[in-house]
């Protein structure tokens, strides 16, 4: 990628559709603030999963045909963990993903919650000294996952 990031992602002879979530080679979690309100939490969580979507080559699986011949857009095959944190634990497991080797980190800054224009979000963000966060998207080798958000648990 132009921008640096290293590009994570599954080829296309790993992606097993047919095969339990928990065979992929890539691990996916999203880690949410959980003292925000509910809407809060799920825009957050959308968000950065929207942009893990479109920065995570082979994610999203094939679209799906219903029996009446509609069309639905693949989702993502591999599966996605929600789990909960407080917003000081999410700032230090977005430091120790972003160090940290082959890990996709997608996040969203309080601020993009409280900027209704996107160049003002950033035009925020830029000025920024120390941000506080709603939501991280992570996604890479399940050990190394596993270690960056053991002990949280599921979002409740």
């Amino acid at each position: 990628m132009d921008d640096g990031m290293p590009v994570v992602g599954y080829a296309p002879e790993e992606i097993q559709t047919g095969e339990p979530t928990r065979s992929a080679r890539l691990k996916w979690v999203v880690v949410v603030d959980e003292a925000l309100p509910a809407g809060l939490i799920v825009n957050a969580a959308v968000c950065v999963a929207a942009a893990t979507g479109a920065g995570v080559p082979g994610l999203l699986g094939p679209d799906a045909k219903d029996a009446a011949g509609d069309l639905h857009p693949g989702l993502p095959w591999a599966g996605c963990t929600i789990l909960a944190a407080s917003s000081s634990q999410i700032v230090e497991i977005r430091t120790r993903a972003a160090a940290a080797e082959e890990v996709f980190v997608a996040d969203m800054a309080g601020l993009a919650q409280r900027t209704r224009v996107y160049d003002g979000y950033l035009e925020q963000m830029s000025a920024a000294a120390e941000l506080d966060y709603c939501a991280v998207s992570l996604i890479g080798p399940r050990k190394r996952i596993d270690g960056i958000v053991r002990g949280l648990s599921l979002l409740a």
